[in-house]
């Protein structure tokens, strides 16, 4: 077997990472536990006690106060019962691993800040965190407070995540949406642009209305049928975004089959006549990607070799001679 692979081969991901970040109060972490449950959270903050219970309901929380329980808790049997992990808030997930770092060096003042070698051991960590979860097969979800930051006269909206991690984080995932309050509706977008970072991997729409689910007591809400509207914006987008990669491995083996076919087809032409009926014939195969410009090339390049031209007047091929 050799070691590279066609893209169409490449094993379809069945987790996902992403970073949900926004105004105060616009409802991070109640969208965040919206993902596929059984959701843990590593709450690092204390914000989810500011979440209403009745969104809780699929959820169990680790209070983190030292970094090591973390290794604590992915190594436990508890783990295994929970579908997505959430971490709230990834700018204070940094600053359990630079105390942690501090605390193992030999300078262990814990108002310093890290080094630039210590930097490069809290990326290290964090990635290797980021592995590690999405390797056992979990979901992932970064919860993140928004900053704004000025770029000459231009005002953009970043992720509360220290020094260059937030651009490290975002190398890391899949999805990254800003949520913002307009009007009465929270929104949110993972559509980057000039305004805020954004991520966009499955083609979704550029904003999206985050659905109400409280009635005014703070209870769930009922549909038109008295059903119970469940939190699940965030599972419907991880569906999303499953179905887009299972649709594109679909579309790419589609693609290198019709390649296939076309290399087949052309490899029996003998003469103009036979290349005048293939191109006819391939002009009306189905276009995926740029499989036309790809027939074009290799029906050309097969003329050539067989002495043949193409003829602009008649918009045909004959002989050279």
């Amino acid at each position: 077997m050799g070691l590279f692979k066609k893209a169409s081969e490449l094993t379809e991901k069945k987790t996902i990472s992403i970073l949900v970040y926004g105004q105060p109060g616009a409802g991070k972490s109640s969208l965040a536990v919206s993902a596929p449950g059984p959701v843990a959270v590593f709450d690092f903050d204390g914000g989810i006690q500011r979440v209403n219970a009745a969104h809780l309901a699929e959820t169990e929380i680790l209070v983190v106060s030292d970094w090591t329980e973390v290794g604590q808790a992915l190594a436990s049997e508890e783990i295994a019962a929970f579908q997505t992990i959430v971490i709230d808030t990834a700018g204070k997930m940094l600053s359990f691993m630079d105390k942690y770092i501090i605390a193992g060096s030999r300078d262990r003042n814990p108002t310093r800040s890290l080094t630039l070698n210590e930097y490069g051991v809290r990326k290290t960590m964090f990635n290797n965190f980021v592995q590690q979860v999405l390797t056992m097969g979990k979901n992932l979800v970064f919860i993140a407070h928004d900053r704004e930051e000025k770029d000459g006269e231009i005002k953009k909206i970043r992720p509360e995540i220290g020094g260059s991690s937030a651009g490290d984080l975002i190398k890391e995932l899949d999805l990254v949406g800003y949520l913002e309050i307009i009007g009465n509706d929270r929104v949110i977008s993972f559509t980057p642009n000039e305004r805020y970072y954004a991520k966009n991997a499955c083609n979704l729409p550029p904003k999206l209305k985050i659905p109400v689910i409280l009635d005014d007591k703070g209870n769930m809400a009922k549909d038109a049928k008295g059903h119970v509207i469940r939190n699940t914006f965030l599972a419907d987008i991880i569906r999303m975004y499953t179905m887009s990669q299972s649709e594109r491995n679909n579309q790419l083996a589609q693609y290198d089959t019709l390649k296939e076919v076309i290399d087949d087809k052309v490899g029996t032409i003998k003469d103009a006549d036979s290349a005048n009926a293939m191109f006819e014939e391939l002009s009306k195969l189905e276009v995926i990607f740029d499989s036309e410009l790809y027939w074009k090339q290799v029906l050309h390049e097969k003329c050539t070799s067989l002495g043949l031209k193409y003829d602009k007047l008649t918009s045909k091929y004959v002989s050279a001679a």
